[in-house]
């Protein structure tokens, strides 16, 4: 298989990558079963460690859209819970199936799964990323304003987190003006991933800011977009010290009036109502969540057809 064996992270796709990626998963949201039998008699490891109500919904479809069988394994389902290392792990799923999903907390447990195994490996979400959700963000961006993304501004606000890290990478892959808006100090997106996104975007003709004003990168911005101040694995004991840090950056209406007249809102969900969102906001005429939501299935569907082709190409 030549080409881009794996999606490990979201700076590993190239802008033809994510075009090819979404024109295929715009062919599945009209017919979700164009190529329904690519998979057939092949099986999908979808593997994961963290609670999930979207990406499993999506990627068990995804598979018997393409005509496979999908294998749900939770982490206490496999020897790797008593031991067994992440390499022979790989090689044994790779032996049976023809692709893995992957969800769960260290980039580098998918790292090193991507490295032994055979088969293409995508990560459905970690720690530190979140390729497969901005796939889908994306889908929903490019139905709102077309190709045609200039002098349009996308923000996120909130903590800087692992959506965070992927709305700046794939933005800037994108060509596109993207900020994030967090508290400073420790809730701020880590500076290596700015960094990375800085020169994928000096590549790409895109623009990266970050910023801890939340009403300033809401002027005249096309996308709000957030998360919930509360992350998987986040300790319980600084529950009370991000919520005040993170309190500024509730989207709420006063926040929305700032926006671009044909703004949308984005949240990748699960969401809190009265924290990180107001319900006037993600239940109101300019969410667009439920969207996102639906092609997380059209977007891993487009993976998994592209991956098992060797189509995509990687930077």
């Amino acid at each position: 298989m030549s080409g881009l064996k794996d999606l490990l992270r979201t700076e590993n796709l190239s802008r033809a990558d994510v075009e090819l990626i979404l024109a295929t998963a715009a062919d599945f949201a009209t017919n979700p079963l164009k190529h329904s039998d690519s998979l057939a008699h092949k099986t999908v490891a979808i593997y994961m460690t963290k609670p999930s109500t979207r990406t499993r919904l999506a990627s068990e479809t995804a598979v018997a859209h393409l005509g496979g069988t999908p294998i749900f394994l939770r982490g206490d389902e496999l020897q790797i819970g008593r031991g067994e290392t992440i390499d022979d792990t790989a090689r044994i799923i790779s032996q049976f199936c023809s692709a893995l999903i992957i969800r769960t907390y260290a980039q580098s447990d998918v790292d090193e799964l991507g490295k032994h195994a055979s088969i293409p490996v995508i990560n459905a979400l970690t720690d530190d990323d979140h390729p497969t959700q901005l796939l889908a963000d994306w889908m929903v961006i490019r139905e709102k304003f077309g190709k045609d993304i200039a002098g349009r501004k996308f923000v996120y606000v909130g903590d800087g987190n692992n959506v965070a890290n992927a709305w700046l990478l794939m933005g800037a892959t994108m060509g596109a003006h993207v900020v994030a808006a967090t508290p400073n100090g420790k809730f701020a997106v880590d500076p290596a991933v700015i960094a990375k996104a800085q020169s994928i975007a000096k590549a790409s003709g895109g623009k990266v800011e970050t910023t801890h004003d939340a009403k300033a990168a809401a002027q005249g911005a096309c996308v709000i977009y957030t998360d919930v101040w509360m992350s998987m694995g986040d300790s319980e004991s600084e529950r009370a010290e991000k919520i005040k840090a993170l309190t500024p950056f509730m989207v709420n209406d006063e926040l929305m009036a700032l926006t671009a007249k044909d703004s949308i809102f984005m949240h990748c969900l699960p969401a809190h109502r009265g924290e990180e969102v107001a319900a006037s906001v993600i239940d109101g005429e300019k969410s667009v969540v439920w969207r996102e939501a639906y092609h997380r299935r059209t977007t891993i569907q487009a993976l998994l057809y592209l991956l098992t082709r060797g189509e995509l190409k990687g930077n």
